[in-house]
């Protein structure tokens, strides 16, 4: 009988219990069916530093689904050098966003992401990842997926929801943090809305003035092993 690891279960589990179903509409997405999703935008998902943000993301399928494919992209280009492939990786990990009402599930999807990522870097690199790149790791995750909710755009505490966008300069290893309420993020829906009779995209330009985006707080360009440094 084939043995199924724990991500394995967690990406078939729909339903945890009648009771959260009840409380807050929990049911998780199944795996044929994120894959599904994510092959509309294949491209993207298979692009290391393209952007996603899951607004309900549950205990994570989405998201490493995403990580999957970004990491098999970083393996196909940067394999052979260890120190592209580290920096690469990051940058994957640094693109991926989640939002998520119970704190429970926020952990468990750091943890399947964490655990994904270090099982697939010893796969593609015959070795564990370094200390300080499990904890820039580890960093990343808990800056990315927060626990609030995405309605109302507060944190569990309050707070606005708030990301950290990860700039890396190049290839040689510094990045640059700059950190926006997300509700700032949203407010070019309303600027951006494509004229009547027009299709448009949402960053298109329609002709209305476009609002800039002014980040809450910014950081020093820093070497990406050392933002867990700046807390």
């Amino acid at each position: 009988m084939t043995k199924m690891k724990v991500t394995d279960v967690l990406n078939e589990q729909q339903v945890v219990s009648k009771q959260r179903v009840a409380d807050h509409g929990e049911v998780y997405t199944a795996k044929r069916e994120v894959n599904a999703m994510l092959d509309l935008v294949k491209e993207e998902t298979e692009r290391i530093d393209s952007r996603f943000l899951e607004p309900a993301c549950g205990n994570g399928n989405f998201l490493v689904e995403i990580l999957n494919r970004k990491m098999e992209a970083v393996r196909r280009q940067f394999a052979r050098n260890r120190f592209e492939y580290d920096q690469a990786s990051a940058v994957a990990v640094s693109s991926m966003y989640g939002v998520e009402l119970l704190p429970d599930n926020v952990e468990t999807c750091r943890q399947r992401l964490l655990t994904q990522y270090l099982d697939t870097y010893r796969q593609h690199q015959s070795a564990d990842a370094s200390p300080d790149l499990e904890r820039c790791i580890r960093f990343l995750l808990k800056k990315n997926i927060l626990c609030g909710d995405a309605l109302t755009m507060l944190q569990e505490n309050g707070e606005p929801i708030t990301f950290c966008e990860w700039t890396f300069i190049g290839l040689n290893g510094k990045v640059k943090r700059r950190d926006f309420e997300l509700a700032e993020l949203l407010r070019n829906v309303e600027y951006d809305k494509p004229k009547a009779g027009e299709e448009g995209l949402l960053f298109a330009d329609t002709g209305e003035p476009t609002f800039v985006h002014l980040p809450k707080r910014e950081y020093p360009l820093t070497d990406y092993l050392k933002l867990p440094n700046y807390e």
